[in-house]
């Protein structure tokens, strides 16, 4: 079982440091809050979790339904553009005071933007289901410990993110901040489109 929980740590970081919309989010929240990550991560657990034991149960085969896929990239990428869209309008104005939000923000972010993206419910319905069901093989203390380690290297990713980001905001002030916002905002805006546009060339 422990090689097969170091192979599960190698693909989750794989996945986990690919950029995304989650990675955008937490990176702007960062300029706010230092622990933004680890919130973030929190709110990505309340449905990474459920969505882990339903793919195994048979949810994985509805999402790899085309119209299912379509459904998903169609709405997800929809409404990332749009939360980028608003990020860059008011990354002008935001200040860390202001646009602190207390610890509900960056939690919320993870739950909203976890449930939107399109290329998370894929992946959990491919490579992760591959993983989960070699991790129910152990019996239950194996798949607990896989669903662990997994949210873990999520955890520590997000958290040195966020850490990053507000140290260099401390650093270099609320410059730097509008611009982080601004640039998340945009990433947002482009993940969105992206899957829009995916969603576009598949139709007929």
């Amino acid at each position: 079982m422990i090689a097969f929980l170091i192979m599960a740590v190698v693909v989750s970081l794989s996945g986990a440091l690919a950029p995304g919309p989650i990675t955008a989010a937490v990176f702007a929240a960062g300029t706010r809050s230092r622990h933004a990550g680890a919130l973030t991560a929190l709110g990505h657990a309340v449905i990474e979790f459920p969505l882990i034991v339903l793919i195994v149960a048979g949810l994985g085969a509805v999402f790899s339904q085309p119209l299912v896929r379509l459904a998903i990239g169609g709405v997800g990428g929809l409404f990332l553009a749009l939360i980028g869209a608003q990020l860059m309008l008011t990354a002008r104005t935001a200040t860390a005071a202001a646009a602190a939000g207390g610890a509900r923000g960056p939690f919320l972010t993870g739950v909203v933007l976890t449930a939107a993206n399109p290329y998370f419910l894929i992946w959990w319905a491919t490579v992760g289901l591959a993983l989960a069901t070699r991790a129910v093989q152990f019996g239950i203390l194996g798949f607990v410990l896989f669903g662990v380690v997994h949210w873990l290297c999520d955890l520590v990713w997000l958290e040195a993110l966020s850490l990053a980001s507000h140290k260099g905001t401390e650093l270099l002030g609320g410059r730097l901040q509008q611009i982080v916002l601004f640039g998340c905002g945009l990433m947002l805006l482009g993940f969105g489109g992206a899957f829009l546009f995916d969603v576009a060339s598949s139709l007929p």
